[in-house]
């Protein structure tokens, strides 16, 4: 779900960010408590694959086409939110919660991942600024 949520194609996507291993950390501590919707979510997933393809068992043995047709059904539904929700965290979130895998996901929005950032940072520090240099 999350390779077609965010795709691989000119820049890098969720999956060579890794960012299941970011859902994975999130279902097991800080959103632990979303663990039963995505269960709930996977097995209507499940369901609706067989339903829809009766010769393939899995979401991922379907092509991406398919996938999509089957994503399009559920995209309003609580656990399609909450996957793309992780998908994203995971895709942008700092490497050491387990997603944005060499930092993939920073470099395809152009952050820079530095230490510290010189100022001004907005508008506001740009009349401290002014003011100090008087």
């Amino acid at each position: 779900m999350a390779a077609q949520i965010i795709p691989s194609n000119e820049t890098s996507g969720a999956r060579d960010a890794r960012v299941i291993y970011f859902i994975d950390r999130a279902l097991t501590s800080f959103d632990r408590d979303k663990q039963k919707l995505y269960v709930q979510g996977l097995q209507d997933l499940a369901t609706s694959v067989r339903k829809q393809f009766p010769c393939r068992q899995w979401f991922s043995d379907l092509p991406s086409e398919q996938q999509i047709q089957i994503l399009a059904t559920m995209e309003h539904s609580e656990f399609f939110e909450l996957v793309r929700l992780h998908t994203i965290m995971g895709f942008l979130a700092n490497p050491n919660y387990g997603g944005n895998r060499d930092e993939v996901g920073w470099k395809a929005i152009g952050f820079e991942n530095r230490m510290f950032f010189d100022p001004p940072f907005g508008y506001y520090d740009e009349e401290y600024r002014k003011k100090q240099d008087r």
